[in-house]
Formats: structure tokens, C-alpha cells, sequence
């Protein structure tokens, strides 16, 4: 029988940008959080299980504040993303703080995980027709002769913040919904109905479309990927250790183009016309709660959201 996908969510760095928890900081009229929606969405969607990774210096905080309440609907399992989790031969250089990167955040649950998973960011919304999308697109395409993955694609303008840069996995798409490339730009900001993009601290700046296809980490893999990524990180640790040992990052979508340019994997894009909603920035708060409300409002979610819910009722 096939296993059921479940749901991985990349909580370790939470609060860097933002200053704070910023999952455990309320949107929902009755102090639901970000993840509270994600998860609401997820069971809908029909996944039964929930890994969070986090760092161990924040597990009781978030545990209190999100993962002992949200166990009584979902069966939720924790990881920890620790800098010295590494293939052997690599170390941690000296200096280095800074998690090594999303990829390195879903191997932190390579022990939990034997099956299809879906990736997500812990303090993105992404609206419940993604998490249907991806679920249902692992159910029906397990690896053949191709690693079988998918990726959730935004349109570059619902997802960039009035409030400072973002970092978004700018795509590139055949003519079979296949991606063809995925480039991280860490520093896009708005402008106008498009955006823009700077490397070198906004000395230059490039222009991109607000009709861009850009990933907002919401992956779709199965178990090969993660055996995949363990295998390719001496070869990034070699380089990052030449250009940038204290804050290069092992990136998802690294990963996933390596695959897909050898040959190995093949990533359907599932293209989504939702709006993404997050907590960029504190100054982002006040248009998340006003698009909860308003969801909730057109009866998307129920007001309470989990009143009398449990496991297996969602």
C-alpha cells in the first residue's frame, strides 16, 4: 500500500527578519496563527502527519505555544536542524551561526520521513487549494524512471511585501508545466505591479515581471530526494567553504535543478493564482489579519478554527 505524503514545516530560523516568534504572534480573531491556517488547509488536504523542524533552543516555546495544541488534530512529530548534523567529512567553520539552508532543514527529518513529504515555510500562507494540489499530485506520481517531484508556483506580484526585500526561488517553465530552472534571488522588492531584484545591496538593480513564476517553498518529493540531497551536500560544503563558509545555504531548489539538469528528476509546476499572505516584516501584520478576516469571512474558514476539533475531523 502507498504510504500517505505528510507535511514538513521548515520552522528552525523563525524570527530573524522579523525580531521575534513571529509564528506564535497572532492573525486569527481568536489568536490563531499563521501555521494554525496552514495546518487547517493541510487536513483538508488530507495529510495525517505533521514533522516541524525547529532548533532545539526554541522547542519549548514552540511546543507550548503551537505544537502541544495542535497534536490534538494531527499526529505531530519534531525534528531538530542542528549546524553539526553533517555527512561525514564536513565540519562546522569556525564563526559559523547561521543554519546551513532549507535543504539542510528537510534532512533534519530524513529520519522520520520513508515516503512522499510536502514542504512548506511555517509562517506562509498558502491558501488551501496548494496543499490539495501537492497532496493529491504525490498520491498519483510515484518515482519511475524519473524522480517524480512537484513545486507550488506563484505569480511573482501576489507574493512580494510593501515593506522591505523578500526572497523568493525565481522559475523557469517548458512548455509541459516541467521546470526548467529555479534561481534563488534573495533581495526582490516591489515595484509598482512588478519587481525587482539587487545583488550587490542595491548598488544595481534588475527588473523581473509581476507574471513571474517564483517558488515559495511549498515542494512536493518523495523519499529519494532527501537521499539525493544528503549525497550532493559534501559537494556544496566544499564550495561554500571556499566562497562563503559563514552564511552560504544549501537550498532546496538547488537541489532540485541539479536533478532535473542530470536528468534524474523531472518537477511539475502547479501553478496557483492565490494571493500569499506572511510576516515578512512586522509592518506586514496588519494586511495578514485583514485577509484572514476577510477568508473567513467569505466562509473559507470557520471563525474558532479548531472549536471541537480532533483527529480524524479536522
Amino acid at each position: 500500500m502507498a504510504k500517505k505524503p505528510v507535511l514538513v514545516v521548515m520552522a528552525a530560523g523563525m524570527g530573524s527578519r522579523y525580531g521575534g516568534l513571529k509564528q506564535i504572534d497572532p492573525v486569527g480573531a481568536h489568536g490563531q496563527l499563521i501555521i494554525d491556517y496552514s495546518i487547517y488547509d493541510a487536513l483538508r488536504a488530507g495529510f495525517e502527519t505533521v514533522i516541524f523542524v525547529i532548533s532545539r533552543r526554541i522547542e519549548e516555546t514552540f511546543k507550548a505555544a503551537i505544537g502541544d495544541r495542535l497534536s490534538r488534530v494531527i499526529d505531530v512529530k519534531y525534528a531538530f536542524q542542528e549546524l553539526d548534523d553533517l555527512p561525514a567529512g564536513c565540519s562546522v567553520p569556525a564563526g559559523r551561526v547561521k543554519p546551513w539552508g532549507t535543504a539542510h532543514a528537510a534532512l533534519a527529518a530524513r529520519r522520520l520521513i520513508d515516503g512522499p513529504f510536502a514542504v512548506i515555510n511555517s509562517d506562509d500562507y498558502y491558501g488551501p487549494r496548494s496543499y490539495k494540489m501537492i497532496y493529491d499530485y504525490l498520491c498519483g506520481h510515484p518515482d519511475g524512471d524519473l524522480y517524480e517531484y512537484a513545486m507550488i508556483g506563484y505569480l511573482l506580484k501576489n507574493t512580494v511585501t510593501e515593506h522591505g526585500t523578500v526572497a523568493r526561488g525565481v522559475c523557469e517553465v517548458d512548455g509541459g508545466g516541467y521546470l526548467t530552472s529555479v534561481v534563488e534571488r534573495t533581495k526582490i522588492a516591489k515595484d509598482g505591479d512588478d519587481a525587482r531584484y539587487t545583488e550587490d545591496d542595491g548598488a544595481t538593480w534588475t527588473p523581473l515581471s509581476g507574471g513571474t513564476v517564483v517558488s515559495m517553498n511549498l515542494w512536493g518529493f518523495h523519499r529519494s530526494f532527501l537521499d539525493e540531497a544528503w549525497a550532493r551536500f559534501p559537494a556544496f560544503w566544499e564550495e561554500t567553504m571556499a566562497k562563503d563558509p559563514e552564511k552560504g545555504e544549501y537550498y532546496l531548489p538547488t537541489v532540485a535543478s541539479q536533478l532535473t539538469h542530470e536528468g534524474k528528476a523531472r518537477v511539475k509546476v502547479l501553478t496557483s493564482g492565490d494571493k500569499w499572505y506572511g510576516v515578512t516584516y512586522k509592518e506586514d501584520k496588519p494586511a495578514v489579519v485583514a485577509a484572514i478576516a476577510d477568508l473567513t469571512a467569505q466562509g473559507l474558514y470557520p471563525d474558532a478554527l479548531w472549536e471541537g476539533a480532533q483527529k480524524g475531523r479536522g
